[in-house]
């Protein structure tokens, strides 16, 4: 009998180690299945705490805010302060005003500087002669319509009185009157000043008066650029006479 419950004793030790494993894992197995259903309930306060920011003021605020913007998409004028939809650059602040280059209605520039050809028929007592040189003037506009213009002229014209050339100038400064267009500027103008010719006759002055009146047509090409064509009357007094010429133009008109 001695030697059989030596040999069942150790039989049943083995037994109550196995059912002591058993139980631990059965423990350690409902701890894991517990901290996996805490594990859910965040998502769950998540929801709860967007459906009480769907309540709260904030979002209603954000909503009005969303609608007047559709609204304001859809209605014209928009005033400055409506809310935008164009992102980072509308936050930047107002967009500077476009600087204004002259005055009044019209937004144009004040000077014009004239650089062309001209075409001086020049007629006295004296000698008959046509010549051909350059015209130059500058314009500043006081008002929309009204200038003030100071020019100088040129011009040679072939031999007379034995290898003689014939060399005029003139040069003053007057009013000009435009009508100033987009596309098209008519004008008029008045120039005073005075008048230089070669050859000079026996007994006479080189020098004498000259006055300037007519008009022309300016065409806008380019906001500083323009094409001229100019026809003038040319009234002047020389060898103690008084001339009647004509004097035609042809410009390149810079606007600035």
């Amino acid at each position: 009998m001695v030697g059989q419950l030596a040999f069942v004793c150790p039989s049943e030790g083995k037994i109550m180690k196995g059912l002591l494993r058993v139980t631990l894992l059965a423990i350690v197995a409902v701890n894991i299945a517990q901290a996996q259903d805490n594990h859910t309930f965040p998502s769950q306060s998540n929801v709860d705490v967007g459906a009480d920011f769907a309540n709260t003021a904030a979002a209603a605020t954000a909503s009005v805010g969303f609608s007047d913007a559709l609204l304001w998409l859809s209605a014209e004028p928009r005033p400055a302060n409506a809310f935008s939809f164009a992102g980072p650059s509308s936050l930047a602040g107002p967009a500077e005003p476009k600087p204004k280059l002259a005055y009044g209605k019209r937004d144009d520039f004040r000077w014009q500087l004239a650089l062309g050809i001209a075409l001086v028929r020049f007629r006295s007592s004296q000698y008959l002669a046509t010549g051909v040189g350059t015209n130059t003037s500058l314009t500043y506009f006081m008002h929309e319509w009204l200038g003030v213009e100071a020019s100088a002229n040129t011009a040679f014209a072939p031999t007379i009185y034995k290898n003689d050339h014939v060399k005029y100038f003139s040069y003053g400064a007057g009013p000009r009157i435009a009508a100033r267009y987009h596309k098209w500027e008519p004008w008029a103008h008045t120039i005073i000043g005075g008048v230089h010719i070669l050859p000079q006759t026996a007994g006479n002055s080189q020098n004498g008066f000259g006055l300037q009146v007519g008009g022309g047509m300016d065409c806008r090409i380019f906001p500083h650029l323009s094409a001229r064509v100019e026809l003038d009357w040319v009234r002047t007094h020389l060898f103690s006479q008084w001339q009647n010429s004509v004097q035609a133009n042809a410009d390149i008109v810079l606007h600035f």
